[in-house]
């Protein structure tokens, strides 16, 4: 198995070793606080990956393609590129969606 990937920055993309969840990080905080993860085991950078196993068929899916996820503190925001059946947690704390922004009013 891979190392954990180091400090995230804006622009790594890393991948799941237990499932087919790949996201790239979209803003990161100065110092990580924690391992990104996915179903419980670190994330690692997506060259060093295996090809991803298709998950089962009727599976929840932990993380949805094109959805952007962000930690409590707002410090460290993903963009999940391929969904997986892992749920995304950084130190820890599960990550949640990001609310879209309300767009001005036309009126």
């Amino acid at each position: 198995m891979a190392s954990p990937a180091p400090t995230p920055r804006p622009g790594d993309q890393l991948a799941s070793a237990a499932d087919s969840t790949r996201v790239i990080v979209i803003r990161a905080p100065q110092q990580a606080a924690g391992p990104i993860e996915c179903g419980g085991d670190p994330m690692i950078p997506a060259v060093r990956a295996p090809a991803p196993a298709p998950g089962p068929a009727g599976a929840a899916a932990g993380a949805l393609i094109g959805k952007r996820y962000v930690d409590a503190a707002d410090t460290l925001e993903l963009l999940c590129t391929a969904s997986g059946s892992g749920p995304l947690a950084y130190a820890g704390e599960p990550l949640t969606v990001k609310a879209p922004k309300a767009l001005p009013a036309s009126d």
